[in-house]
């Protein structure tokens, strides 16, 4: 996190000094005549948490309706992507439409003027903290899957084809299963009376079983990946498309036709009244030319949505939408203690403090 802070006392001091030539070092948001700033936009951080299953068969599955009597297997490796869940997060990038500068007159005093790290203004005679989104949620990679033949037994893996190793696999699993059976009803010779040490055997004897039975009936994986977008709104819009995403490629590209049309919709929660001509006011703002210009935000309703479900829903104002006003330069008066800050995210006035 970082925030620039700068004031006016080097422009004042060029206004004392002759001819002489003044060579200063350049600094971001700042000039020899003033303090340039921006005022943001408001764009979109979309969080997409996805699942991606892989499937693959196993070494045995030709085997798997001879032997264990399973004809649901899987035959070939397949891959099946899933949306969990979108996020939006609203943060402020500058608007290059938006630029100004805070000129410094005679009979002023140096305002203290706190911008962020890419110049957008956030604070006039006072500090305001720049803020940053959070680091987005880590992808979870798929656990990975234990060798099974770790867990043949000599018997199996000294077999001299693949269908006598499927047959003596199958008998192995055979053979877990009634040792288990004779667990759970008491009859085994090495039965365990704590209820403790009885689980931990018959957990270890599930987990033999489905191991081998991996072989017939194939694995399941299952990871999450997340991915970022920035979205920058242009306009207000019913339905514009944000991305694609694909049951057997994931998320890609708007223009990719092998993934189904992801949208966004934004639209204003109010009422925007129509310009009205008016000269006094309009002379009056012309005397305001050299103060502080600040965004007036619209509220926004964004939504994400398919065709089948909608995945995210926020209200937020935007700076981008709305009018631009500007307050007063008295704010720079001598006598004047004003303090303001804004907004990061639209560029509205958070707090004016005498």
């Amino acid at each position: 996190m970082r925030k620039t802070i700068t004031t006016l006392m080097a422009a004042l001091c060029m206004q004392t000094v002759g001819a002489q030539t003044q060579v200063a070092p350049f600094v971001p948001g700042s000039t020899l005549e003033g303090v340039c700033y921006y005022l943001p936009q408001t764009a979109l951080r979309i969080t997409v948490t996805t699942e991606r299953t892989i499937t693959k068969p196993g070494e045995f599955n030709k085997y798997a309706g001879r032997y264990l009597r399973r004809q649901d297997v899987p035959e070939k490796e397949s891959v099946t992507w899933t949306i969990k869940d979108i996020k939006m997060e609203p943060y402020g990038v500058p608007d290059k439409n938006k630029a100004y500068s805070i000129a410094v007159k005679s009979k002023t005093v140096a305002p203290l003027v706190g911008l962020s790290s890419d110049g957008i203004l956030l604070s006039i005679n006072t500090e305001a903290q720049e803020t940053t989104l959070p680091e987005p949620p880590k992808g979870i990679p798929a656990k990975p899957l234990p060798n099974p033949r770790d867990y043949m037994t000599q018997e199996i893996l000294s077999a001299g084809s693949v269908a006598k190793q499927a047959e003596l696999c199958a008998q192995e699993i055979y053979d877990i299963r009634e040792s288990r059976n004779a667990l759970t009803r008491g009859e085994a010779d090495n039965t365990p009376k704590d209820g403790a040490q009885l689980k931990l055997m018959l957990d270890q004897l599930d987990q033999q079983a489905a191991i081998l039975e991996s072989l017939f009936c194939g694995t399941t994986q299952t990871s999450t990946e997340v991915f970022t977008l920035n979205y920058t709104p242009a306009k207000l819009s019913d339905r514009d498309l944000l991305f694609r995403f694909s049951k057997k490629l994931g998320a890609v590209a708007a223009d990719n036709l092998a993934g189904e049309p992801v949208y966004i919709s934004l639209r204003s929660m109010e009422t925007i009244p129509e310009p009205v001509a008016n000269p006094e006011v309009d002379k009056k703002k012309a005397k305001l030319q050299q103060g502080v210009y600040y965004n007036v935000p619209l509220r926004v309703e964004t939504k994400i949505f398919t065709a089948e479900k909608e995945w995210a829903k926020l209200e937020t104002p935007m700076g981008q939408f709305g009018t631009v006003e500007i307050l007063s330069n008295t704010l720079f008066d001598k006598k004047s203690t004003i303090q303001v800050t804004f907004f990061q995210n639209t560029g509205g006035t958070k707090d004016v403090m005498q």
